[in-house]
């Protein structure tokens, strides 16, 4: 019997055959169209910390104890088949950052998460896992089980965030298996097709791709490339589609990916939970208590337990279609907690790589397989949920043999064995050029002191002199992470994607674009901003941009204009293509978002956009500077401005979008 490639892509079911091609020639299109990032190649490819290679079957592999383990047991369960029968539906919950500190299962009486505390007590949960210290990265390692520098993901917005196109996602191996894919929530993997969420696997999308969001009550959002508004709490909305979605008819099984987006800011939370907070005195506290704004805190509890209200929902919703004991669900968070509040003593937050900024709960829930109250001793990532979800539904994975997963199979550990082998290796952490590994219990910061975190959570005591060689293997790792991996990892020349011939809508927003002259952005951190103070003929705004399908576009802009200020004449270029319109109507709209923020916000608030349907453009192939400036300005602005949409108009040559 053949090993089913779960982990070591040792062999491919037949019905994947097909995709794994199709998605070979994506891959190449994607290349020679749009290029490669710079720094990607051979050299980091074969970076895997402590695991030396072996050639299998005529492919690279990594051999260790824990292929060895993971190889077996592919040998038993068989290729393309669920290990228990049935293929399971699956459910992947993350928020967004909330810390390890942050449940009530954890010790912290500030707050009563009860419906995550069940989905615990009645599966797996990982002692130590680790995510990234912020975000888009997080997103990124979960989605090709393959650490963030590797697949172009360096920033958290102006295109920073995007996957690259030659990573394969978690949706492809699980469309592959027809499995019918979804995502609600925050992407933040890339806006613009092909590094949309419908180009990475996912058939249903609603939610936002960009890093935040400046408003969580009936918010502008998209509904696959499509301009919609939300209905109600944006928390309450993403769940009532992923229930919609469980609710569906049919026996073909279900993968949902819900990436909700709080308890980050703005700390918005309807009054129903905000009551109980609102004079809430703490009784756990921060290792440093001095630094703590108990108010943010405040908000950010009352949005965990509207989580936890929705994650309830969600398991009634399972139960009432008789799927909760056929689905795998699982709970995770993408970093630290986005504040100094309490979180078990651990040293850093968002942002840092020490302990508290990266270590997150974990818990997997599948009735009858995993057992109840099962503790994984084994250190568990981001990276190993692609190969070890796949595992437990019997299907392959469909990464190419280029591409191997960083992470591993945990799914024999999830389900109540021993792995004491996967502890050996080595788990990276990397931010901002800040790098810490960790094995075993030990963990070696971005400035070489090593840490038994176990005895000491909060990074206090270095023990390098007592444990010499363990300090020396992480410091080796990292040199080899440095070395191999990071090397131009920044190095981006990607342009924005715009009129890709399998989109009929491109969305280019203020957050992606450079504003020039005296055009302000409204806010230091880009994602949900808008550009404003346009108030010269000189001043422009630009996309770098290729354009990979000649046609006709409708041009819709979102924008405000006050009523002195309406009738500026406004230019759309590309090249030696342009439109020219009027903003005729004016649309003056206040500041959104501040009546309904617990705390003040750092963040930009939002505006009531009106639409200035713009005219049509012609677009030739190639690549070029998209630009929108100003040829008249009666008033003392041109307007303030949020979006650009580009529609493509049906054409012979590319028939109905």
């Amino acid at each position: 019997m053949e090993a089913s490639g779960r982990f070591c892509m040792a062999s491919v079911a037949p019905r994947s055959v097909s995709r794994i091609s199709s998605l070979f020639d994506v891959v190449q299109q994607g290349q020679d169209n749009l290029g490669t990032k710079t720094r990607r190649g051979k050299r980091r490819a074969g970076f895997h910390p402590s695991i030396p290679q072996v050639q299998l079957r005529g492919k690279t592999m990594r051999s260790s104890p824990v292929v060895k383990i993971v190889f077996m047991s592919c040998l038993v369960w068989g290729a393309g088949h669920s290990i228990h029968g049935a293929e399971p539906n699956v459910l992947v919950i993350l928020t967004d950052d909330q810390g390890w500190g942050d449940l009530s299962l954890h010790g912290n009486t500030n707050l009563n998460t009860p419906n995550i505390d069940r989905l615990a007590s009645e599966g797996a949960v990982f002692e130590r896992f680790y995510v990234c210290p912020v975000c888009s990265p997080t997103r990124a390692e979960f989605l090709t089980g393959r650490y963030h520098v590797r697949g172009g993901v360096y920033s958290t917005s102006a295109g920073g965030e995007r996957v690259d196109l030659d990573e394969t996602t978690i949706a492809d191996t699980f469309r592959a298996a027809e499995y019918r894919t979804a995502a609600y929530g925050k992407w933040h993997n890339g806006m613009q097709f092909p590094y949309h969420p419908n180009a990475r696997g996912f058939d249903d999308f609603y939610g936002f791709c960009s890093g935040h969001w400046g408003n969580y009550w009936n918010p502008m959002l998209e509904h696959n490339g499509e301009i919609v508004q939300g209905k109600g709490f944006i928390i309450d909305d993403l769940t009532d589609h992923a229930i919609s979605r469980i609710q569906e008819p049919g026996d073909q099984p279900f993968f949902i990916y819900l990436p909700l987006n709080t308890p980050h800011s703005p700390m918005q939370v309807p009054d129903r939970w905000w009551s109980r907070f609102r004079e809430f005195e703490l009784r756990m506290h921060n290792r440093d208590q001095t630094k703590e704004d108990p108010d943010h805190i405040r908000a950010a509890l009352a949005m965990c337990e509207n989580i936890d209200w929705n994650v309830g929902r969600l398991l009634e919703a399972l139960e009432s279609t008789d799927r909760a004991d056929n689905t795998i669900v699982v709970y995770f968070c993408d970093n630290g907690p986005n504040g100094v509040r309490w979180n078990g003593d651990m040293k850093g937050r968002k942002g840092s790589t020490d302990e508290g900024g990266v270590r997150s709960p974990c818990i997997m829930r599948w009735p009858g397989k995993i057992p109840a109250g099962t503790v994984v001793r084994e250190n568990g990532a981001a990276i190993d949920l692609h190969p070890t979800l796949a595992a437990l539904a019997g299907i392959p994975t469909v990464n190419p043999a280029t591409h191997p997963f960083d992470g591993i199979d945990l799914s024999a550990a999830v389900q109540g064995q021993s792995l004491p082998a996967a502890n050996e290796r080595v788990i990276m952490s990397h931010w901002n050029k800040r790098v810490s590994a960790r094995s075993n219990g030990y963990c070696l910061d971005n400035d070489g002191k090593l840490f038994h975190l176990p005895t000491d959570p909060g990074q206090r005591s270095p023990v390098n002199s007592q444990h010499p060689e363990t300090a020396a293997r992480l410091q080796e790792a990292v040199r080899q992470f440095r070395k191999v991996v990071m090397p131009g990892f920044d190095d981006d020349h990607r342009p924005f994607v715009i009129a890709h011939p399998e989109a009929k809508t491109t969305q280019l927003p203020a957050r992606d674009a450079v504003a020039h002259g005296n055009i302000q952005r409204s806010n230091r951190f880009p994602n949900s901003s808008y550009f404003t103070n346009w108030t010269s003929p000189d001043d422009r705004i630009t996309w770098d941009a290729e354009v990979l399908a000649t046609g006709d576009y409708d041009v819709r802009i979102f924008y405000t204009c006050q009523e002195a200020d309406a009738g500026a004449d406004i230019r759309l270029s590309f090249n030696d293509e342009q439109l020219n319109a009027t903003v005729g109507k004016a649309h003056p709209s206040e500041l959104v978002g501040a009546a309904e923020d617990r705390v003040v916000r750092s963040e930009s608030y939002e505006q009531n956009w009106g639409i200035l349907e713009a005219g049509t453009i012609h677009l030739n192939a190639g690549k070029g500077l998209l630009t929108l400036q100003a040829t008249k300005i009666p008033g003392n602005k041109v307007m303030d401005f949020r979006l650009l949409l580009l529609n493509r108009r049906e054409s012979r040559e590319f028939g109905k979008p």
